[in-house]
This record gives C-alpha cells, structure tokens and sequence, in this order.
C-alpha cells in the first residue's frame, strides 16, 4: 500500500471536523427525485463506471504504519452503487438518516445510494468534503454520469488525484518561503475580537449550525454586463465594507474562496481542489470604490502566486474564526440526467449538524439575474437578527458601490 500525505486544504478540514467529530459539517451532496423516464439500471451501471474511473474514490485515510501521520492511500476497494428497493413508507424513515457522519479511518469517504419504490425512484449522492470540492461534487461528478449513462466515450484519459497530491508534496521548502512570509504579513494584526461580528448569543452548544437566507434587493447582473466589473471582487469588496462597517473598526481581514483550477489540467481533475486566501484591508486610508475594487483584483492576484504556501495560514488556525466568502454562478441549476432534469428534495439540517466556522457567506446568481445571500453562522455566537442585519447593511452597501467614484468613508460614516 501506497501512503500520500495530506493536502494542507485536507488536513484543515479534518482538523476542523474534530470540533465536531460526530456532526455531518463535511458532509456535501444531495437527494434527487428521479423522473420516470430515467432507467435506473443504467444509471447503476453509469454511477459505478465514474467510481471505477477516478482514483479519488480510492481514497481512504489511515495513519502512517510508522510514523503515525494521518495519511491517505488511493488502492482501495470501491463499494460499488446497488439498486434498493423499498416502500414508500419505508423510504420517509430511511431519508430522516440519510446524511450521517463519516467513520474517517479505512472507510470509503462516500455515499450513493439509487432508491426504488412503488411511488418514485431516488438518487441520493454524498461526498466527504475533504476528498471533494463542490465543483467535483455538482459539476464534474455529474456530468461524468451523464456521459456515461448517454453511452457516450472518455475521449481523455482520466485525471489521477493521487498523482496531484504526489507532485504538489515535492514542492521545495524554499519555493514556499517567501509566500510564508507574505501571509505572515498580511495576518500578524488578525484580531477575531477586532475582525469578528460582536457576538450576542450564550449558552448555545459550539459550532450549532444556523442559516440566513436573503435576496439581495439592490443589484441585477444587468449591471455587470453593462460595467464589465468582476463580480466575485464586487460582492467581495461588498462583504470587506460590510465586516469593517458593522465591527466600527474600519478594518477587514477575512478570506475567499476560490476552486483552485487555473488550468485545463486542474478544471479535469475529480477531487478536492478549492483553496481558502485571506485578504486583508485597511479602510483607514480613504479611497474611492473603483479605486478600492482594482486594488483589491491586484491583491488577489498576487495572493493566487502564493497559493502553494497556504499551509502556513491552515495551521495557524486563522480559518477556523475569520468570516469566508464565497460567489457561486452556474451551481444552482436544473441537474440533467439524459435530457430529464433531477428534482432536488430539500433536506434541512438537524440535530447532528454543524457549522464550519463563524461565518460563511455565499452569494450565488439565480436562473432570474439576481442574486441570494446565504449566511452559514455559528449560532451559538450569533442570532438571526445578527445576520439579518449583516444582509441588509450589505444589501444597502451594494447599491451605494455603484457609484464607482464614492469614497469608502462615505459608505463607512
């Protein structure tokens, strides 16, 4: 057996997960209303081709037999997809315990299941987020079961995740050196009680999950289209201005999160690719929004150059408290599955849920040209109320950058 260590991306999210190491806060993935038209025997047989194909289903974590490092290996057994049967009464209970937590050591670190039953067939599909990222789970993932259920042939050889894993681990040390020292700088002032909301919750048990959801009121992606702004530093400039409003610190250090594909060669690869940058400003210094938002593109353009020196920001601990973001366009459409759409079942969280840090903002386009706010929340530090007026200021701070020429203190009082 082959040992592989850990990404640094990995390691931070298994570390994170043992916050809460009987919650589902890695677990990513979906239940699907299947139509009738779909045959489920070659869907079966599409499923366990893409599992067979890609090493990352391989995978599985153990400690190193020498030194005792958590470790993974990519020569396992896959545990292939059967159809199951079961009434429909037998079905409502079995999907209250769908999403259960991951046993981490020797166990596949993935779940997917076909259901038949009298009424309806389902699909019902999970992934440990610390082998996969969300565009292998909602993209590449599905897109390679389309193929082969239409019948239709690899035309590349696919990608191995082992043999990413194996060549980034040959980075010298001095190549990293100098990112070290440029996220040293950027976080030595990193305060959570500066860089944090105030928090206005006790006696709630650590890491309790909550949601906010909004829809953001003052900005269409009509007004990309005719600016040409990139809207992934917009709405990251929005949520810096928001953090440094609300905190009264005229300050934000945060972090954004970015798929981790710069190339064809990565946007092919099945696994865990996505990469957590902090970035940091300083709004006592008074600048213009356009001036603001392409200073802010240059910083994170050169935090990219740095990308494999991330590890220094994982262990030390800065992620597990700074508020994220994230902007997500063209994840939440319609899955097709040879011409017939899959319908998504809603599945709230429950009382083995979790979250991963305080905050989690993502802001993602839907199907009408506007845009939903999601806040992921630690609710034992925050109330809805908190969070509703996080979305509303952001909201308000959405329509005020418009005006390219505004200065942040106007925007900041």
């Amino acid at each position: 057996m082959k040992y592989y260590p850990l990404r640094p991306i990995q390691r931070w999210l298994i570390d994170t997960h043992f916050n809460k190491a009987k919650s589902t806060m890695m677990n990513i993935g979906g239940l699907y209303k299947l139509s009738s038209q779909i045959d489920i025997q070659r869907l079966e047989h599409a499923i366990n081709e893409v599992l067979n194909t890609y090493d990352i289903f391989r995978c599985r974590l153990f400690f190193h037999p020498e030194t005792c490092d958590l470790c993974q290996t990519f020569d396992n057994e896959i545990m292939p997809v059967i159809i199951e049967e079961w009434t429909d009464e037998e079905f409502e209970l079995i999907k209250k315990y769908l999403t259960e937590p991951y046993d981490l050591i020797n166990k596949p670190l993935y779940r997917v299941y076909i259901f038949k039953t009298p009424s309806t067939n389902y699909l019902y599909v999970d992934f440990y987020h610390a082998i996969m990222d969300g565009v292998s789970a909602a993209i590449i993932f599905y897109y390679e079961m389309d193929k082969n259920y239409r019948g239709r042939k690899n035309k590349r050889a696919p990608l191995s995740y082992a043999a990413f894993v194996e060549e980034e681990a040959k980075t010298p040390e001095q190549e990293l050196a100098e990112g070290h020292e440029y996220w040293k700088k950027m976080l030595a002032t990193f305060d959570k009680k500066k860089h944090l909301l105030p928090v206005d919750v006790e006696g709630v048990a650590a890491w309790t999950q909550g949601n906010f959801e909004y829809e953001v009121k003052n900005i269409s992606n009509e007004f990309f289209r005719t600016t040409k702004l990139n809207e992934n530093i917009y709405f990251l400039g929005a949520c810096m201005l928001t953090l440094a409003k609300i905190t009264g610190t005229k300050e934000s250090i945060m972090s954004w999160i970015h798929n981790g594909r710069t190339n064809m060669h990565e946007r092919r690869l099945m696994g865990l690719m996505l990469e957590q940058f902090p970035c940091a400003w300083d709004f006592h210094s008074d600048i213009s929004v356009g001036e603001f938002l392409h200073k802010l593109f240059g910083q994170t353009q050169i935090s990219m150059v740095y990308r494999k020196s991330l590890d220094m920001v994982y262990n030390s601990g800065l992620e597990d408290d700074c508020v994220s973001f994230i902007f997500q366009k063209g994840m939440n459409g319609s899955l097709i599955l040879g011409d017939t759409p899959l319908e998504v079942i809603y599945m709230p969280p429950n009382e083995i849920s979790a979250v991963e840090n305080a905050l989690d903002i993502e802001v993602e386009e839907n199907d009408k040209g506007f845009y939903e706010l999601f806040l992921d929340y630690d609710a034992s530090r925050y109330s809805a109320a908190v969070m509703e007026n996080f979305a509303k200021t952001m909201d308000e701070i959405l329509l005020e950058m418009k005006n390219l020429n505004i200065m942040v203190s106007k925007i900041l009082g």
